[in-house]
């Protein structure tokens, strides 16, 4: 199956136009239309019906648009709708609502993450977004730069996706304009198995996608490994070595999928 990357999901108020507009050029692998968190309660159905026009009138090319509801009402008036799936929040179990689209379920409670395999195994989920913000109210954490609390629960849910063949998107850096943070923490993400990472607002997206794109150091000790495994296999030889690593087959699977997303990414 063909990579897709997904280093990025930006979140768009549904209910702010100029939003909705300019994420038509934003370099995001992702939007995340959102009617719940980011939306007053005054404004929800008109925040709804302003998404279901741009959804109809605007092309939002090679991003994926993923739409995060309140309730059924939102699920309902979305049937016919053209997007890539709904994003559920406040997730607890398996015992999802039947859906039009395909779903990302959020998780943001501790029951979720106890059920993460069960969630993850249901048919009509097709990805995993972690809701860090809300975890960390739930589990009565303080913020930390190294997220000690969450260590846990993210990867429980990174396996839990990795199980099910889904991708998984690391939560949102609230600080902005912090991006040497930014940075730090969607590294500890990639180093996790994250896919990639949400965030809220445009300037965060240059670093998210670059954190989440192999480097070209990575892309070149990929096709060493590669024609390293293949000449030991031509000689005859189980074993290569590069860098003073043995290379084995599961090395070179590896490898080949970093060229592949890298490839995936040149196309976008």
């Amino acid at each position: 199956m063909p990579i897709r990357p997904l280093r990025s999901a930006l979140y768009i108020p549904a209910a702010n136009a100029r939003a909705l507009d300019k994420a038509r050029t934003l370099p995001c692998d992702a939007i995340i239309f959102d009617l719940e968190d980011a939306v007053s309660p005054a404004r929800k159905d008109e925040a709804r019906a302003r998404l279901i026009q741009a959804l109809r009138d605007m092309e939002y090319g090679h991003r994926l648009r993923l739409v995060r509801v309140n309730d059924e009402t939102d699920m309902a008036a979305l049937t016919d709708v053209p997007l890539d799936a709904l994003v559920l929040p406040k997730v607890r179990s398996a015992d999802l609502p039947d859906s039009p689209h395909p779903l990302w379920v959020m998780m943001e409670t501790a029951q979720a993450i106890l059920n993460a395999p069960a969630i993850a195994a249901h048919p009509k989920v097709e990805g995993l977004i972690m809701g860090t913000n809300d975890l960390e109210r739930e589990l009565h954490l303080r913020p930390r730069p190294d997220r000690l609390g969450l260590t846990h629960a993210l990867a429980a849910c990174v396996l839990a996706a990795r199980a099910t063949g889904k991708p998984i998107l690391d939560g949102v850096h609230a600080a902005f304009r912090d991006i040497d943070a930014l940075r730090s923490e969607a590294a500890q993400g990639l180093d996790l198995g994250f896919d990639g990472k949400t965030v809220i607002h445009p300037a965060q997206l240059d670093v998210v996608n670059e954190v989440f794109s192999p480097s070209p150091a990575e892309i070149d000790l990929a096709r060493r490994q590669i024609a390293a495994h293949e000449a030991a296999e031509q000689d005859g030889s189980a074993i290569a070595v590069v860098e003073g690593r043995i290379v084995e087959a599961l090395h070179v699977d590896m490898a080949r999928r970093t060229l592949a997303l890298a490839e995936a990414i040149g196309k976008l």
